[in-house]
């Protein structure tokens, strides 16, 4: 059961297909002027995300993304970075803690040019594609992480997982209905704004944002509240449950998703998203997986409501 449930999420991760592409920015309300505080990382690597007001979602992008519906959220502070393997590292070195890929004894690996996804004995966190391919560097962001393996690390570290709603608010960071993170163009200068597949995908990665596969972190310029690689690289696990159809009951203070589901939402793409399949690196966008899968571009990153957790 875990097996079939595993490899079906990680194709519906990757969501193929340009049919649901944006043909447009969506529209979007104003950032509420009572609290627009910006601040650069504190000492605990961890930014402010002021209180927001503003419509969640998209007009014309995948069929989960609307209706557009306007929500506040509280003031919360969010990871300046997606955790890293070396941040990992220290929890489970801390702790003894075991992924559940490990458990499992594989996960899956997508693998460019051949295309598609393989079950890969061995795959884990520190080895993302499997035993035989060299291992994790300490400053990528950690991926082969269930959301169980998140909310573990989170927990571990005094902090949370963000909700969908937090985290779209903080992927906006101040812009108003803009596509992503800086703004309508995937790429506004002569290397693109985020780590994402440019060229014909599968089959070639050209790399023209200067890398093929996961990139360190902070690679990329910050958004307008200081957050780094909101958009590709890899996607990052949110606390909600996913419903396709939430947006038409969303509360519309602080939405914390579904009460219940059979799996979890993911916000940001990856590198494995393009134009022209998965164009899901906008910050609308939205993609979903069973709580225990595990896959090579997928990590996350921990919210807290004071700094430090």
């Amino acid at each position: 059961m875990i097996a079939r449930r595993c490899l079906a999420a990680a194709a519906a991760v990757l969501s193929l297909g340009a049919a649901g592409c944006e043909r447009g920015a969506g529209r979007s309300s104003g950032v509420s002027g009572a609290d627009r505080r910006v601040v650069g990382a504190d000492a605990t690597g961890m930014v402010w995300v002021p209180r927001v007001r503003f419509a969640v979602g998209s007009v014309d992008g995948y069929l989960d993304e609307g209706p557009i519906h306007e929500v506040s959220v509280e003031a919360f502070w969010l990871d300046r970075t997606e955790v890293t393997v070396a941040d990992f590292d220290r929890f489970v070195a801390a702790t003894g803690y075991r992924t559940e890929a490990e458990r499992f004894g594989w996960s899956g690996v997508f693998r460019p040019g051949v295309g598609g996804w393989h079950r890969v004995d061995g795959a884990d966190w520190r080895r993302p594609e499997g035993p035989d391919a060299p291992p994790a560097a300490p400053d990528e962001p950690v991926t082969q992480v269930s959301w169980n393996d998140a909310a573990a690390y989170a927990a571990w570290a005094g902090k949370r997982l963000p909700t969908e709603a937090e985290w779209e608010a903080a992927a906006r960071g101040g812009l108003v209905g803009r596509r992503f993170s800086w703004g309508d163009d995937p790429c506004p200068g002569p290397r693109c704004a985020a780590n994402w597949w440019q060229g014909r995908f599968p089959v070639e990665d050209e790399g023209r944002d200067g890398y093929r596969g996961r990139a360190p972190v902070g690679r990329f310029p910050p958004n307008g509240y200081g957050l780094v690689d909101m958009a590709g690289n890899v996607w990052e696990w949110t606390a909600d449950w996913y419903a396709a159809e939430y947006y038409r009951t969303s509360a519309v203070v602080d939405p914390l998703g579904p009460t219940a589901g059979t799996e979890r939402a993911m916000r940001g793409g990856s590198f494995l998203c393009a134009t022209t399949a998965c164009f899901r690196f906008r910050v609308s966008a939205r993609s979903h997986a069973t709580p225990e899968t595990g896959l090579n571009h997928v990590g996350f990153r921990c919210a807290g409501d004071r700094p430090g957790g």
